[in-house]
């Protein structure tokens, strides 16, 4: 069984467009916040301090069933796999309060880069971390 992940987001003015719902690019960061609240923000900023290594979106599909309004506080509900050694596989999706489905669904995958922008393994270390989860 999957572990699924919650991770809530207020929607406020300042991320939806003229008609009060979010503009679509805003998804991207909240996936990437919920994201980071799987991997750990220190656990990130240790890879890229001390190994010189972080992910980068390398493909993102993203399909909209619902437009998401302000001042709606949502649950961005996260699952991820592990891909080979380079590559993790993240289903990410918006859900409104009270909804039988969810507004946004986001199929993200993440590659492994160093500084110079190379393909990289994930470390074993972060491999362990996020499997235990």
């Amino acid at each position: 069984m999957t572990t699924v992940y919650h991770h809530p987001v207020q929607i406020y003015y300042e991320d939806t467009d003229h008609s009060g719902v979010v503009y679509h690019p805003n998804f991207l960061k909240y996936f990437e916040r919920a994201r980071e609240h799987v991997i750990d923000s220190d656990k990130l900023a240790q890879l890229w301090n001390e190994h010189g290594l972080g992910f980068a979106v390398y493909k993102a599909n993203m399909t909209f069933q619902d437009g998401v309004e302000f001042a709606e506080v949502c649950d961005i509900r996260t699952t991820f796999s592990i891909d080979g050694k380079y590559k993790t596989l993240w289903r990410q999706e918006v859900w409104r309060p009270n909804a039988t489905r969810a507004a946004v669904i986001g199929d993200i995958e993440m590659v492994c880069l160093d500084k110079e922008k190379r393909l990289q393994p994930i470390p074993d270390h972060l491999l362990s971390s996020l499997l235990s989860k």
